[in-house]
């Protein structure tokens, strides 16, 4: 089965204001579970993994949780955490007891959003990171490139945690080799951290208008070589996506951009390592 481990849903009049953004247009209006059923079932995907979308409410958890227990396809939910506040060990226990609660699989914060490039090393930042952990939740990382570092080390003190980088960290997809080099190191040592696994996912966005397969594969097979199929997974980031490509475009823009692999490695990145982490399978 096919996971799309990475989506999003919105309605942008309940507060989502980085669509007010100049160049957003298309993404300005309501992504619903209706839209990604349709967008899901023509590409042949069987479940997936909606995360939260840049609100950065806990309002969202419920709404998100509703559509997960409502929506056959939504399998779970990452929601979004303040990482950073002391009471984070309370809050995932609240959500746990909203609706849908037991489809929670993980939370993730808005670190790219944060100017210090070593937000990840702040005290507080780590003492959230522990009681996500001992919830027994995944982290996802939505950080940028110059944030790898302190994810890696983020991800050494915390190794009870299993992190998930997104979007391969942001690569600049878009500067080619430059951009492979500049990203090669730091995304070498957080592949080191063993309970650390990465979504190939957001990669047509970063590498910009007129993207092609060709373009991605080269950071597509370093993750390949530095994670393996089984720490690496497929997601869509659809509606964002749609700024570049389609969902099924990125879906078979993927395909294209993996290294030779056997079935089995494939099916590990299609769905396989998805499943593990994010528990859709006991």
């Amino acid at each position: 089965m096919i996971i799309d481990a990475h989506h999003h849903l919105w309605q942008p009049e309940r507060g989502y204001r980085w669509l007010d953004e100049p160049g957003l247009d298309r993404l300005r209006r309501p992504y619903l579970p209706a839209d990604l059923t349709a967008e899901t079932t023509a590409a042949g995907v069987g479940a997936t993994v909606l995360v939260e979308g840049g609100r950065c409410h806990r309002d969202e958890v419920a709404e998100f949780l509703g559509y997960a227990a409502t929506t056959p396809v939504i399998a779970r939910v990452v929601a979004w955490i303040d990482i950073g506040a002391p009471d984070v060990a309370a809050t995932l226990a609240a959500y746990r007891r909203l609706p849908g609660g037991e489809l929670l699989a993980g939370v993730r914060a808005q670190v790219q959003g944060e100017a210090d490039p070593d937000y990840l090393d702040r005290p507080e930042v780590r003492h959230g990171l522990a009681a996500v952990a001992a919830a027994g939740l995944s982290f996802d990382l939505i950080i940028r490139a110059e944030q790898l570092p302190a994810a890696a080390r983020a991800a050494y003190a915390v190794p009870e945690l299993i992190f998930v980088l997104d979007h391969l960290g942001k690569p600049r997809i878009d500067e080619g080799d430059t951009g492979l080099r500049a990203w090669l190191g730091p995304i070498t040592e957080l592949a080191g951290c063993p309970n650390v696994t990465a979504k190939l996912s957001g990669l047509v966005t970063e590498a910009g208008p007129g993207w092609t397969a060709a373009a991605l594969s080269p950071f597509v097979a370093a993750a390949v070589d530095l994670f393996g199929p089984d720490r690496l997974m497929f997601g869509s980031d659809w509606p964002v996506c749609l700024l570049r490509a389609g969902y099924r475009d990125v879906l078979d823009a993927l395909r294209e951009a993996l290294p030779p692999m056997t079935g089995a490695q494939r099916a590990e990145i299609l769905g396989g390592t998805a499943a593990r982490v994010y528990r859709l399978v006991s």
